[in-house]
């Protein structure tokens, strides 16, 4: 990621509040499917910012690793995993993805919430355990201007046509996709 990506972001969490506990949340793409996601196991969140999901998931039993480009963020997330009791359960580290996904164990969960790096699909999909589950989300031109960050319509399924879709969907400059493999 270019240094002026990086400040960007950097300054992004430095100018929000630090969440509280009851933020914590799977995205809202994803709340009306939230009894499949599993209760036990790995989970990596990609690009975690303030680690919402991570908090969420590791308060259902998971053990997550979160990453993101931002110390700020990261900091937060280490805070609130705390804060909600599951610190023990969490790490979080700064990660440039631009770099790659980083080597680890095979997950039950990657969660990827409004980043996207065509790059990072086969890894994705290759870090995933067997039954593993893929929430990952997207700006989207379906419903929105075009720009550099938005995904076309269909892209998701189509990186992802390796995984059983559970549920997809598009509109109001969002894409997102569940996918099992």
């Amino acid at each position: 990621m270019s240094e002026q990506d990086r400040e960007r972001w950097e300054q992004r969490y430095q100018s929000r509040p630090a969440p509280s506990v009851a933020d914590a949340r799977i995205p809202a793409a994803f709340a009306a499917y939230e009894d499949i996601f599993p209760a036990e196991g790995r989970a990596l969140d990609l690009a975690c910012g303030p680690g919402l999901a991570s908090v969420w998931l590791a308060r259902r039993g998971m053990q997550v690793w979160g990453v993101d480009v931002s110390p700020t963020a990261i900091d937060q997330a280490r805070d609130l995993a705390a804060r909600s009791g599951v610190g023990v359960r969490c790490r979080f580290d700064v990660v440039d993805l631009d770099s790659g996904l980083l080597a680890g164990p095979l997950v039950d969960v990657v969660v990827c919430h409004r980043f996207r790096d065509r790059r990072l699909d086969q890894p994705i999909i290759e870090r995933l355990a067997s039954g593993g589950l893929l929430a990952i989300s997207a700006l989207s031109v379906v419903g929105a201007d075009p720009g550099p960050f938005r995904v076309a319509p269909g892209e998701l399924t189509t990186a992802f046509a390796q995984l059983d879709v559970i549920a997809a969907g598009e509109g109001d400059g969002e894409a997102w996709l569940l996918a099992r493999k």
